[in-house]
């Protein structure tokens, strides 16, 4: 009797301590060496053992979504970049405190990718539906998307003055803004959403505000959409190069209110 208790009990101790030192693991940096890496001519993808089989599924987002950029934009990517895949958010987070230097941030469900100029950081896209909310990766589509969305940053952060973006000031409307519409993130539901804001009265006060709540990726795209219709493609290339929002109303030859204004016009004739 005694005999046929202790061996189920050792068991699930055992169990418990291998999930523990395997949980604990992963709250931990992970070092160089536990980082394999595969490289293409224009980027190298960093990935765990964990996503080694899935790494010929993720290989053509990239490459489909670095070719839609560059033609897009009619421009390449400056430099070379690196692209991170998270075996989960842990890792990601670890990462994003050491880039920004907050020891005790958390992301928040929605949070799964970043872009700067030198590196893509992201948690593998298969865990998504597990890891996050607001993404599913079995919708390729959006997958694309929001890989594309992450793409447009690196190659923002390569042609800007800020590389990160830690010195933009007043223009996180532009930054998202421009990734969100290049990206195709800017569909019809969120036109529609921005239109019916409009309507209502429901706009912030300010550009420095339009990336902030529900609406703010329609907000924000729409903006970019609309400054391409008056100036054209080309200067949203050349408004990557400023970090903050006098410099991109002095390219304009605007004001914030007039630009506002002309942007409503413009949604409302959609």
């Amino acid at each position: 009797m005694t005999r046929q208790i202790v061996i189920p009990v050792m068991r699930v101790f055992l169990f418990i301590v291998s999930v523990f030192i395997y949980v604990n693991g992963l709250g931990r940096h992970l070092t160089h060496d536990e980082w394999l890496v595969k490289k293409y001519p224009r980027f190298s993808v960093f990935y765990t053992s964990v996503d080694s089989a899935d790494m010929q599924i993720y290989a053509p987002y990239f490459l489909n979504g670095l070719d839609d950029v560059e033609r897009f934009f009619g421009v390449s990517f400056k430099n070379k970049f690196s692209i991170y895949i998270h075996p989960n958010r842990v890792s990601l987070d670890s990462v994003w405190q050491k880039d920004w230097g907050m020891p005790s941030f958390k992301s928040q469900c929605w949070m799964v990718a970043s872009g700067v100029a030198t590196k893509l950081d992201m948690i593998s896209p298969k865990r998504w539906d597990s890891l996050a909310c607001e993404h599913s990766y079995v919708d390729t589509l959006k997958t694309q998307k929001l890989i594309i969305h992450e793409l447009v940053h690196v190659l923002h952060g390569q042609y800007g003055k800020s590389s990160d973006f830690s010195e933009i000031n007043g223009i996180d409307w532009f930054v998202e803004g421009l990734a969100t519409y290049v990206s195709g993130q800017c569909d019809s539901e969120r036109m529609a959403e921005v239109k019916e804001a409009i309507t209502q009265g429901n706009i912030p006060s300010s550009l420095a505000n339009f990336w902030s709540g529900k609406l703010r990726y329609g907000l924000s795209g729409s903006v970019v959409i609309y400054i391409e219709s008056e100036y054209g493609k080309d200067k949203l290339l050349e408004l990557m190069a400023y970090s903050n929002l006098s410099e991109v109303l002095g390219a304009l030859e605007t004001n914030e209110a007039n630009l506002v204004s002309g942007w409503k016009g413009y949604m409302r004739a959609q």
